[in-house]
């Protein structure tokens, strides 16, 4: 059964405020984006109305189309935030210490982190057919980004010996998938918090890879 997201406690709304300093208004987006994402993760797009969205804020509809705009910009902003996560992930683990498989368990550990945020949720949650054609262009790009750096990495850990494959493509296929599916599974209050869930998926993927000494 879906659970609604909890509104606001009016002290912790920015919406309480009437100043419209940058922080302030960079502080109404990022609530208005958080309450529409967990909608969308819990609901599904069409099942959601931006009318839900407002209500669970204290706020009206007109305010989100001032900070964000429509529900597919609202849309495109959520899975592009989720995506630039994956990115910066990427960007950590190309700059990380150790081998080749250091650096892909690195970036396999924190996207999978991602995917079990809201934003990583809401990239994996979202059919691009959802989209408009130019946002479907945009999203199937940014996402394109993120496979053509895992299978990057995995190519420069078997380069530099530290892990064997077969067939790269495959193997990164095979992880994408394993890791994108908590997106659809894991849930916030169980056992394992989630970088040790990360952890706990990772360390089954890298044991398949990993070029250990003697063999």
């Amino acid at each position: 059964m879906s659970v609604n997201p909890a509104p606001l406690e009016p002290a912790a709304s920015p919406f309480r405020s009437t100043r419209t300093t940058i922080a302030e208004r960079g502080q109404k987006r990022a609530a208005l984006l958080l309450a529409a994402v967990r909608m969308f993760n819990e609901r599904g797009f069409h099942a959601t109305s931006l009318e839900d969205v407002a209500t669970s804020l204290g706020v009206t509809k007109p305010v989100i189309y001032h900070h964000l705009g429509n529900k597919d910009q609202v849309l495109l902003e959520c899975v592009t935030m989720g995506l630039g996560e994956l990115q910066a992930a990427v960007e950590e683990a190309r700059a990380g210490p150790g081998n080749g498989l250091d650096r892909l368990r690195a970036f396999l550990c924190r996207y999978a982190e991602v995917i079990m945020g809201e934003f990583g949720r809401c990239v994996i949650r979202t059919g691009d057919e959802v989209l408009s054609p130019a946002a479907r262009t945009r999203f199937r790009a940014l996402k394109r980004e993120i496979d053509d750096a895992l299978r990057g990495m995995i190519e420069e850990a078997v380069k530099d010996g530290s892990a064997r494959a077969i067939d790269v493509r495959v193997t990164a296929n095979a992880f994408a998938g394993a890791l994108n599916w908590p997106a659809r599974w894991y849930r916030p209050d169980g056992v394992l918090a989630p970088a040790d869930m990360a952890a706990a998926l990772v360390d089954i993927l890298i044991a398949g890879v990993e070029n250990r000494a003697g063999q």
